[in-house]
């Protein structure tokens, strides 16, 4: 989930900049050092938006810099357990399928997508359904649900996030419309 946030933090301005420290610097220092950060609180700081209030600078004894507290708004991505999400599939590998949710990937397991054994076609790049010849590979546009998620503010690539599939209203965006148009035809047929 995005959401805007208004957060405090403490930014170095270097010597040369001292003679003139406005929002729009220390912006662009926030923006150097937070955005692409994983943050436990507050999830993946995607975009400081605006400062808002600069503090008094703070001289630490060995550092040459200059520390300034700011006030600002972030853009966040916070991925929440239970959320439905839309993303692409940016990966396949043998037991699953990484899907990008924001600025975060997400590892649809092979166990999560179907009930339907599916095959690892590696030079296809796609998982493939032998019963119903379903397919998901790179570039596919999913629906899933964020089942597990484990946050690693020191790397933020080693982050995971699990997702399901399995469940009605979820999987591949052209899974669904057939699902759709099945149910439609069905209910039509019954009524008839």
């Amino acid at each position: 989930m995005y959401k805007r946030v208004r957060l405090r933090d403490t930014v170095e301005v270097p010597p040369a900049h001292l003679a003139d420290v406005t929002p729009e610097l220390v912006k662009q220092l926030l923006q150097d050092d937070l955005e692409g950060r994983m943050d436990e609180d507050v999830g993946s700081i995607v975009s400081v938006i605006e400062v808002h209030d600069v503090g008094e600078g703070s001289v630490v004894p060995g550092e040459e810099g200059v520390y300034f507290t700011a006030e600002f708004d972030a853009l966040t991505f916070d991925p929440q357990m239970q959320e439905v999400v839309d993303g692409e599939v940016v990966e396949v590998v043998n037991f699953g399928a990484f899907v990008g949710i924001g600025p975060v990937d997400g590892l649809l397991h092979v166990s999560q997508i179907s009930d339907e054994y599916l095959a690892y076609d590696e030079e296809g790049q796609m998982l493939a359904a032998r019963e119903n010849n379903r397919t998901l590979g790179v570039g596919d546009a999913v629906r899933a649900r964020i089942v597990t998620k484990s946050i690693d503010e020191r790397n933020p690539r080693d982050s995971k996030i699990g997702l399901t599939a399995k469940q009605v209203g979820l999987g591949k965006h052209g899974w669904l419309e057939e699902d759709r148009q099945k149910h439609e035809s069905t209910a039509e047929a019954g009524e008839g």
